[in-house]
């Protein structure tokens, strides 16, 4: 697949998970930018943050439209976010390649078991 090719795959896939379930990106682009593209970790978090942005902007918009945004938790997660991304882009750039690949699929790992608990509790209850 040509770099055009998969970029604009990523985009569509990363723009319709966001619309879908409200994830970012990075679930996606991250390793798809490592394996498809060959991009470093690192690089490939980078430019996964860059590419959110206009999803972010509209995605956004689109939901308070609807009404469902809590301005207020979210602009105290956003304050407080601007903190932990600088701490964590700093944390980023001195951590080896192979562990910050091991740390973000540890990361995915446990970000689908907690979810998968969940929707397992869930169905227990409608079960119920």
């Amino acid at each position: 697949m040509s770099h055009v090719a998969l970029a604009l795959a990523l985009g569509l896939a990363g723009g319709t998970l966001a619309g879908l379930f409200g994830v970012g990106g990075g679930i996606v682009f991250v390793p798809a930018l490592t394996l498809g593209l060959g991009l470093s970790q690192l690089s490939a978090e980078a430019t996964s943050l860059a590419a959110i942005v206009p999803v972010v902007v509209v995605g956004s918009y689109r939901q308070h439209r609807s009404g469902l945004v809590d301005w207020s938790s979210a602009g105290i997660i956003g304050a407080c976010s601007l903190v932990g991304v600088l701490a964590g882009a700093e944390i980023a750039l001195r951590l080896p390649e192979s562990a910050l690949r091991r740390a973000f699929a540890l990361f995915l790992v446990l970000a689908a078991v907690q979810m998968a608990l969940r929707a397992s509790r869930e169905m227990r209850t409608v079960e119920a």
